[in-house]
């Protein structure tokens, strides 16, 4: 009786000492499989999620300040078209009247 009870104390020994190896064999592989990871994505040159959302929103306020200058540089250019089209119907019509004042006889009395 007493071999029995040796012998399961002896397996009850081997199997805690397996579980203690397998449990640092098991830290071991993570920490290798982790190693590896980390290695493998500072290769790969990613970014970090913090730095990605920062320069999104950096980009999202330069969209919008180019929109908002895209709409301020038509609306210039369309005021600037209206006065050009002001002016060249004022010339126009001034340049009528200088060519009808060229062309019409002169007064009687005015030289």
């Amino acid at each position: 009786m007493q071999t029995t009870g040796r012998l399961f104390d002896d397996i009850a020994r081997v199997a805690s000492g397996a579980a203690g190896a397998l449990s640092g064999v098991r830290e071991e592989v993570e920490a290798l499989v982790k190693h590896r990871l980390e290695r493998m994505m500072a290769d790969m040159d990613l970014v970090p999620r913090d730095e990605f959302e920062a320069v999104k929103e950096v980009a999202a306020t330069a969209r919008a300040e180019q929109e908002k200058l895209e709409a301020r540089v038509a609306a210039l250019e369309a005021a600037l078209s209206g006065k050009t089209a002001a002016k060249k119907t004022t010339r126009g019509k001034a340049a009528g009247k200088t060519a009808a004042a060229k062309s019409a006889p002169p007064k009687p009395g005015a030289d």
